[in-house]
This record gives C-alpha cells, sequence and structure tokens, in this order.
C-alpha cells in the first residue's frame, strides 16, 4: 500500500466527482479522483438544460473541469476502484493497480442503464433513442416521436413529450392495463396507443425511421423515448454496508450536505439522484465536497485538543 494518505478520494470523475474536487482543491486538500473513463452521458454528443454550457459536449465540459481541479493541485488516476474497507482513521481504497489510504472518499459512480431487450434500440441510445425531453426534446420538437413505455411511471414520460410534438405514439405494453380514464386523457391529447410490443427499431443510414411491433405493423417515427432502469453502480463500497433508500428513484440515502451513513463517506450525483441531470449533480457534488471539507476540519479539531 502507499505511504501517501489522502484527505479525500473521490470515486468517479463526472460532473458530481470534478465539482466535489474542486472545491476540496479549494480548500487545500489532498485530493485524488479514480475516474474509470465511462460517464453515464457518454452516449450524447451535446448537453442541454445546463446554464452557461448549453449545446456543449458532456466530454469536453470534463476536460475543462478537469483542468479547472488541477489547478488546485488535484491528482488523477486512471482505473476502476475494486473495494473501500474501513480501516478505523480512515479508509482503504483498492484499485486495479494496488491499494491507497484516504481519511474520507465521495462516491459519485453514478449508475448504469439497463435499456430495453430491443434489436436496435441500444444502438440508437443517446441519438435516436433518448430519454429526458428537457435534455433533448427540443431538439426533436415537432416530429414524429414515440414513447416505449417500461413501467407504469412511463405515463408521466408520456405525457410529457406531448408538450414538444403533436405526433406522438405511446407504446402502452410496459404500462400494464390501461384504464378507460387514462386511455380518454391521452386520447384527448392526440396521443396514439399502441399496446402491441415493440420487436425492433428500424433505421435507414443510421437514422430512427419507424418501431415494429409483434402484430406485424410499422410505425413511423423520427426519434423514441424510453427509460432505462438505472442500476445503482455500488458493488466495490459493499464493505461500507452504506444506506440505500427504499423510494422510488433514490440512490444511496444522504443528508443535505451528501454525508451517508457512514462518517467518512460522502456521495453525489446518479447514485444518489439516479434521475437527476447534470446542474444537479454539480450542485450535489460541490455540496458533498464541501461536506467532506466540514467533517475533516472537525476531525482535525478534536485531533488537536487531544495533543493539547
Amino acid at each position: 500500500m502507499t505511504d501517501t494518505l489522502y484527505d479525500a478520494v473521490i470515486v468517479g470523475g463526472g460532473t458530481a466527482g470534478l465539482s466535489a474536487a474542486q472545491m476540496l482543491g479549494r480548500a487545500r486538500r489532498r485530493v485524488l479522483v479514480i475516474d474509470a473513463g465511462a460517464p453515464r452521458n457518454r452516449f450524447a454528443a451535446h448537453m442541454h438544460g445546463v446554464l452557461g454550457h448549453d449545446g456543449r459536449s458532456p466530454a469536453e465540459l470534463l476536460r475543462i473541469g478537469r483542468a479547472e481541479a488541477e489547478a488546485y493541485g488535484v491528482e488523477f488516476l486512471e482505473t476502476t476502484v475494486t473495494s473501500i474497507d474501513d480501516a478505523g482513521d480512515h479508509l482503504t481504497v483498492a484499485h486495479d493497480g494496488g491499494i491507497l489510504a484516504a481519511r474520507g472518499a465521495v462516491l459519485t459512480t453514478g449508475v448504469v442503464d439497463d435499456l430495453p431487450d430491443v434489436p436496435g434500440l441500444r444502438e440508437q441510445w443517446g441519438r435516436g433513442v433518448i430519454h429526458c425531453p428537457y435534455c433533448h426534446g427540443y431538439e426533436v420538437a415537432g416530429r414524429r416521436l414515440g414513447v416505449l413505455a417500461t413501467s407504469p411511471a412511463s405515463l408521466h414520460q408520456i405525457e410529457l413529450v406531448r408538450q414538444w410534438s403533436d405526433d406522438v405514439t405511446a407504446f402502452t405494453a410496459g404500462l400494464g392495463d390501461v384504464d378507460d380514464t387514462v386511455a380518454a386523457r391521452l386520447a384527448g391529447r392526440g396521443i396514439r396507443l399502441v399496446d402491441s410490443p415493440v420487436t425492433e427499431l428500424r433505421t435507414d443510414d443510421d437514422v430512427v425511421t419507424a418501431a415494429l411491433t409483434a402484430d406485424g405493423a410499422a410505425h413511423p417515427i423520427d426519434a423514441l423515448f424510453t427509460a432505462p432502469t438505472p442500476r445503482l453502480h455500488l458493488d466495490y463500497a459493499a464493505n461500507l454496508d452504506l444506506a440505500v433508500s427504499t423510494e422510488p428513484g433514490e440512490g444511496l440515502r444522504v443528508d443535505m450536505r451528501g454525508a451517508t451513513s457512514h462518517p467518512r463517506v460522502f456521495a453525489a450525483g446518479n447514485v444518489v439522484s439516479p434521475f437527476g441531470n447534470v446542474p444537479l449533480s454539480m450542485g450535489q457534488g460541490s455540496m458533498a465536497g464541501a461536506g467532506l471539507n466540514a467533517a475533516l476540519v472537525m476531525e482535525d479539531a478534536a485531533s488537536a485538543t487531544l495533543r493539547s
């Protein structure tokens, strides 16, 4: 194990992790960001709804953020964390290249998106297949839009997408039974309902053109919205026994500072809020970085009192 004791190790170098790193670096902490290089939004060419960065690529934002963090002395290591353990007065962090020690950690590894098992869909993810109308809706506004339901919660997405186009086809097999009241409400907005399961996404020259259904029909669309199932990326933290929320749409349980159930571990971003966007992840990362610094300040004060 390396002799270096970091004040903070940040697991994940996306927007949440870099925001935490910047705050800790500005607090003159010794910080290491460990990143495997696979941010959740790497499939998208552009971001929207990010104040001051509208239309910028996610990769470019991370490049800028990393340079800003490095200016405050933050170090970076490109590898994968395999485990974190409680060693009493510090944490031990194992990664593919060795083991290191840190007084605290910020977890920002986000989630993995489990996509519907439809041929042709995965290849279009982040381009012709999208999930957030606030992030991507304006770019496909007024076109023929499909919404592939993946759970009863998809009803909200179906009604939301209607704001961006009056030509919406909802593929409702994943909703379960649609009662007459809901069907009438959707029909009243001009939304077409298709209850036959989608079996394939058709493209022409790498552009979405239609959704094929089990009844043999082809439904012309120009883009498809769907909600993947987010899966927390936390296997490496299993030994910490962190509290996870049981509420729908939530991840690790944290307080307003980003503090988890372990006193040396903070968290931010999609690992806390799986459906959060880039600005939310930035804000949570900033709070978690400041929160961990405050916890270390208190520990420093307690140690100084014991020595006096």
